[in-house]
């Protein structure tokens, strides 16, 4: 195509819509005036291209971006204010990292300070904005990639390739700093543009498929061990076939961040692994970084094989595997191939039938047991955690998505919460305050399905909830809220309570860490046109829980505010947080 004449704002949109980017997350910032007159030229000609969405909050912008990435698998554009906008989303941005989200964000800064006089930038970049060296250099530690666009001849270049390394293995968010002087510049669209093209993913050498698929049907006791093989559909159903066709269990890690494998399936195990660590001859991670804990507690004889994209994760400061093998590769494709490899090799039916009565038996008597906890926590006319837990499932539909941002709860909600199929549960990434705008992102990028925030009454607090309620109003983005109120932060006197059993706090039931500033939850819905209920008994639960849906339904976001018993004081959390 030719050349075009147009300012920053124009070429950075040129690039997004090139990049397949749908939406562009923003906590508004004085740099972007060039962006937004370039959507308000895209609406007035009725153009295609991506949607604006204003956010009122750094965190929430960034984690709209992981929620909605994290159902479509698409990149989307992120645009922050300055250095001080990188600070205030930085939680957001490691957030991207550590769960793999591609990310494209972006932010600004004076090049001239007002000493031009052919363009004034505002006094605000000269006395309050500048970043020594940089803004830049205050997100190098959490993104792939991190530059100042050096010019407006190379601004949509540098955009696409910022977008393009977003995506590449691992994926993860990269960083654009745009003067605000090269928005607002003449600027030209190279003279070959056009839709940017999906990566190729690496694919594991066919002799390693070979080779673990004889593995695996001559093994005696195989287990698959993942955290977040389900992390796309693909990778779900593919884990369903392979362990379905060689009856091997699948135990979902502490630190699972997402559905892995039906629960009711009876090969589903559960969601510990120290049991299988003495008596497993072949362990398979698939997306499994932190497979046991502690780190040196590895298999006893088992022969451990990792199937990744990238099993190494930089940002972890230690991490043990002890593999055998690393198969290193797309894993949806890794394990399609694996269940035709395993095909060829004609397994001896008569193995892995014996092994699905042995797991179907030891799934039918954990489901019991299961069932046993939920109806004598039923029995109590107090309101029980996990009866919160059980009824979800009964009364939401079977599509729901549940999204958690627990601490001291959230080995209940694994176990008790009855999410079902791909993206059933998510949890949210490392740090405490982003449900609300992971779950708005993620009903934005699934309006047909209902969701769930699980959040403790200290997680809550953590959340910009004024932006995000007022945000899901406007946008008709309805939402359950459900706070577990336990009027504290067990966890931190739980693990007080560890290192210190028999400490003077125990003796004075002086627990400084404990206390919360909290509020009735509820109440904060009103002034967004939202549904506040609070539940105290058994017995309210239920009306409760309908009352929600039916709100949902009818376009409202609820939050219901749970006033869970306080449970015995525990030693520690019972799943990893």
């Amino acid at each position: 195509m030719a050349t075009q004449q147009q300012d920053g704002g124009e070429v950075i949109l040129q690039a997004f819509r090139n990049l397949g980017i749908n939406y562009v997350f923003s906590s508004p910032g004085s740099e972007w005036s060039a962006v937004w007159e370039a959507l308000a030229r895209q609406q007035a000609a009725g153009l295609s291209g991506p949607d604006y969405i204003n956010c009122g909050h750094e965190t929430l912008a960034v984690d709209l971006a992981i929620g909605y990435s994290a159902i479509t698998g698409r990149m989307q554009a992120v645009l922050l204010h300055a250095g001080t906008g990188l600070l205030q989303g930085a939680m957001g941005v490691n957030a991207a990292r550590l769960s793999a989200t591609p990310m494209l964000l972006m932010s600004g800064e004076s090049l001239t300070y007002g000493d031009d006089p052919a363009f004034d930038p505002g006094a605000q970049w000269y006395g309050f904005l500048g970043v020594t060296g940089g803004p830049q250099r205050w997100l190098e530690p959490l993104v792939k990639w991190a530059n100042q666009a050096t010019s407006p001849a190379t601004l949509y270049d540098m955009t696409v390739r910022a977008g393009e390394l977003a995506l590449r293995t691992p994926a993860g968010p990269t960083y654009l700093n745009v003067p605000i002087e090269t928005l607002v510049a003449p600027c030209r669209l190279p003279a070959r543009i056009g839709p940017v093209p999906r990566p190729t993913l690496p694919q594991p050498p066919a002799e390693a498929i070979a080779s673990l698929a004889a593995a695996l049907v001559a093994a005696r006791n195989p287990v698959i061990i993942t955290e977040s093989a389900g992390r796309d559909v693909a990778g779900y159903e593919a884990l369903l076939a392979l362990a379905e066709r060689l009856a091997i269990p699948v135990v979902e890690s502490a630190v699972a961040t997402v559905t892995n494998f039906p629960k009711d399936n009876p090969l589903h195990q559960g969601f510990e692994v120290e049991p299988w660590l003495d008596s497993a001859d072949l362990m398979l991670l698939v997306r499994n970084r932190a497979p046991w804990y502690p780190p040196s507690r590895s298999p006893r004889d088992a022969r451990v094989v990792v199937l990744d994209e990238q099993p190494f994760k930089t940002w972890m400061v230690h991490q043990v595997l002890h593999a055998d093998e690393y198969l290193e590769g797309d894993v949806p494709a890794a394990l399609r191939q694996l269940c035709r490899a395993v095909e060829l090799l004609q397994p001896d039916a008569a193995p892995i039938a014996q092994r699905r009565n042995r797991y179907a038996l030891a799934h039918a008597k954990a489901t019991a047991l299961r069932a046993e906890a939920v109806a004598k926590a039923r029995r109590d006319p107090a309101l029980r955690a996990i009866d919160v837990c059980a009824t979800l499932a009964e009364v939401l539909p079977a599509n729901t998505i549940y999204l958690d941002e627990t601490t001291s709860q959230r080995g209940l909600n694994y176990r008790h919460v009855e999410f079902r199929g791909p993206h059933g549960f998510i949890r949210v990434p490392s740090g405490l305050g982003q449900c609300l705008g992971v779950g708005l992102g993620i009903k934005l990028a699934a309006p047909e399905r209902p969701v769930v925030c699980l959040v403790g009454d200290g997680s809550f607090l953590y959340n910009p909830a004024v932006p995000a309620l007022a945000l899901s109003r406007d946008r008709k983005l309805p939402v359950l809220v459900l706070v577990f109120n336990n009027r504290g932060y067990r966890s931190m006197a739980a693990n007080h309570r560890s290192f210190y059993p028999e400490g003077v706090a125990k003796q004075h039931d002086d627990f400084r860490g404990e206390a919360i500033n909290g509020v009735n939850w509820d109440e904060l819905a009103a002034p967004f046109g939202a549904l506040g209920l609070r539940v105290r008994t058994a017995a309210e639960l239920r009306p409760a829980l309908e009352s929600a849906r039916a709100a949902m339904a009818e376009g409202r976001s609820v939050i219901l505010n749970a006033e869970i018993a306080i449970e015995a004081p525990r030693a520690r959390p019972d799943v990893s947080t």
